[in-house]
């Protein structure tokens, strides 16, 4: 099968693109620009911009399957502001849908986020949720995978804890309850090459998280303690919380804005985990504190 994977050099892109190659499958990484010191020497790199239409119709057409990663992290501001979430997820989806119907391809995967909504709180949210609805409206055959946050070497969940936190003692917005469920990008990635290839996953939206819900607090000492320091958790009340990232959403220079605050007013946990789909038990998935204790 011939598959093409947006952001293909990136944090999941490149497990991805190991996995499909492993399965035998002609692989090609498409990102902006392609780096592919990661990726085994069968998988072919290509240069192209999701924003970009034209950068994408050669390298689609012809192409068995998209899957389409690209995307920005819901933990950190964007540089261009708010506003590139829109870019990035909404209008990225749309050229990407748009080459690969052009170009002969049968199906997509899109993977989308937890909670994703048209009309959610945060602009990551509401374009994920919208860029959805391009994907289903489609004229191809589409598989939406929704995953919570994504842990592994070289992910940004543990750098964003760490950015939040300090260890012994540290302040944290409503005590540090917002609620995740990690999963291991070990886990993930063999969960999207089975949506690739399996057409029983055609028509299929899927949320995905790990084997436990951990709190904000919960993940922060995880880490500390790995290091052998303790930690103590100060609530800082969402109010002031709210205030204080107001005040540094127009700073480029502070990581964290508006869309952070409001992401930490909800879980990113699943109702109902669809693991079982692909046979798997939360028991079969890593742990973050497995991870941890193993890094």
């Amino acid at each position: 099968m011939k598959v093409l994977v947006t952001g293909g050099s990136g944090f999941v892109g490149t497990h991805l693109s190991r996995e499909l190659a492993s399965r035998g499958h002609e692989v090609t990484a498409l990102s902006r620009s392609p780096d592919g010191e990661e990726l085994p020497d069968a998988v072919e790199t290509v240069s192209g911009d999701v924003t970009e239409y034209e950068s994408l119709v050669d390298p689609i057409e012809g192409q068995d399957v998209v899957v389409n990663l690209v995307a920005l992290s819901p933990l950190f501001k964007p540089k261009g502001g708010d506003e590139m979430h829109r870019k990035i997820h909404l209008e990225g989806t749309r050229n990407v849908v748009r080459a690969a119907e052009a170009g002969d391809v049968s199906a997509i995967v899109q993977m989308s986020a937890l909670g994703a909504d048209p009309e959610g709180a945060t602009a990551y949210i509401r374009a994920k949720g919208r860029a959805e609805t391009v994907v289903r409206e489609s004229d191809l055959e589409w598989t939406i995978v929704r995953p919570s946050v994504i842990f592994g070497d070289g992910s940004e969940f543990l750098q964003f804890t760490r950015t939040l936190t300090t260890p012994y003692v540290t302040a944290l917005p409503a005590g540090g309850s917002t609620r995740f469920q990690p999963i291991w990008i070990g886990d993930l990635a063999p969960m999207l090459a089975d949506c690739v290839e399996s057409a029983e996953h055609r028509g299929q939206t899927y949320d995905i998280g790990g084997p436990e819900a951990l709190s904000l607090a919960d993940v922060a000492r995880l880490l500390y303690e790995a290091e052998g320091k303790s930690l103590s958790v100060i609530p800082v009340p969402m109010s002031l919380t709210e205030i204080g990232m107001n005040l540094a959403d127009p700073l480029s220079f502070v990581p964290f804005g508006r869309d952070q605050y409001r992401s930490l007013q909800f879980d990113n946990t699943t109702a109902e985990n669809d693991i079982s789909a692909f046979g798997l038990e939360p028991a079969d998935l890593l742990s973050l504190a497995e991870y941890i204790e193993s890094t």
